[in-house]
């Protein structure tokens, strides 16, 4: 099979043609909220602690299909190969929320000082933080496929970075804005991780529990995971939609900003995949452990950093755009580093073959 025939094989429809539906959300967003503004003013009175309740809503759909993926029980296996999961760990936790933090505030408060503001620079650092922060949980089990991954560690790799997750991503988060001058209160960034992680996870994994004890695997991973997956997409789409009634003012007055935003987004994303993709070949992995590796910390989990944007800083704020300007990019982008790491399969070992 060709590479582009798996490529349309391994990922879905609108997963395929993701950056197309968001530019398209993009424009409804933007018509809506100048020829319809009674829709953004009606949802903006439903709101608790912040918190949009339409928009949490339509993330707890976008986000739940993903946490119900998630087998915790493959984590005891995590041992066998410590190398790939090494790289996984430290890369996401220990070099990407940083590197995300540094890049974005020398393109917005530096390079770009004369097209942005001083007040609208630090509200981009937030949302690239917030991306730069949430390593990727769904769209990496395609990336792995379309790179002939070995999908028992991936589901390993992405099981302890959920975990991780919960208890590292608030701090982080925190630790980074406060950096940027950015005081966001202790007990709204618990309530965005509880909302948004703990919540869809505990979800996720005890329908997990329940459904294959009384359907079976076969029926839960074949059935309802692709049923509850087409739910994840729609809810991203409206989501944006909802966000770009609200953005339409700032878009419109600048669109320049939109490809600003993009090029610090870009370079990480390059950036993240030459250091772990590198590092694997120097510790000589093989390739179907090493291109997972990479791709999970080189993909975002946008939906989560959109969620927790909207929580912390508004629909309408600086943040929230960056987010989903990440959106937007990360699918041509990943596909293209698909194709890299395909190309470059000769650089590591070949899998050994058992006897």
């Amino acid at each position: 099979m060709s590479s582009e025939a798996k490529e349309k094989k391994g990922i879905g429809f609108f997963e395929r043609y993701l950056t197309v539906w968001v530019a398209i959300c993009i424009i409804m967003g933007l018509a809506i909220g100048q020829w319809l503004p009674a829709v953004p003013e009606t949802l903006a009175k439903f709101e608790y602690a912040q918190v949009s309740i339409p928009v949490a809503i339509l993330i707890w759909l976008m986000i739940y299909p993903m946490m119900a993926q998630i087998d915790f029980t493959s984590i005891v296996n995590a041992g066998k190969k410590p190398k790939g999961l090494v790289i996984t760990l430290v890369v996401n936790w220990l070099i990407k929320p940083f590197t995300m933090f540094f890049l974005s505030w020398i393109f917005f408060k530096v390079i770009f000082s004369p097209f942005i503001s001083g007040d609208l620079a630090t509200e981009y650092i937030a949302g690239a933080v917030l991306l730069g922060a949430a390593p990727c949980t769904a769209m990496v089990f395609v990336w792995s496929y379309l790179t002939r991954g070995d999908a028992s560690y991936t589901l390993i790799q992405v099981s302890v970075n959920d975990l991780i997750l919960i208890f590292a991503y608030g701090p982080i988060v925190m630790f980074l804005l406060r950096i940027n001058n950015v005081i966001v209160p202790y007990e709204t960034v618990i309530l965005s991780v509880v909302l948004f992680i703990v919540i869809p996870l505990v979800a996720g994994y005890l329908s997990r529990v329940v459904l294959i004890k009384n359907k079976g695997k076969e029926w839960f991973e074949q059935v309802y995971l692709k049923r509850a997956g087409k739910f994840t997409m729609v809810g991203l789409l409206l989501t944006l939609i909802i966000i770009f009634s609200f953005q339409g003012d700032v878009i419109l007055s600048n669109p320049f900003h939109i490809g600003l935003i993009a090029i610090p987004l870009i370079i990480q994303t390059f950036l993240i995949f030459v250091i772990a993709y590198f590092w694997a070949r120097r510790w000589r992995l093989q390739h179907n452990v090493a291109a997972p590796a990479a791709m999970i910390g080189t993909s975002n989990f946008f939906e989560l950093a959109v969620a927790v944007s909207i929580a912390l800083f508004g629909l309408n704020s600086g943040a929230t755009l960056v987010t989903v300007v990440g959106v937007l990019v990360e699918v041509p982008l990943m596909l293209y580093l698909v194709k890299i790491a395909n190309n470059t399969r000769h650089w590591f070992p070949e899998p050994k073959v058992a006897k």
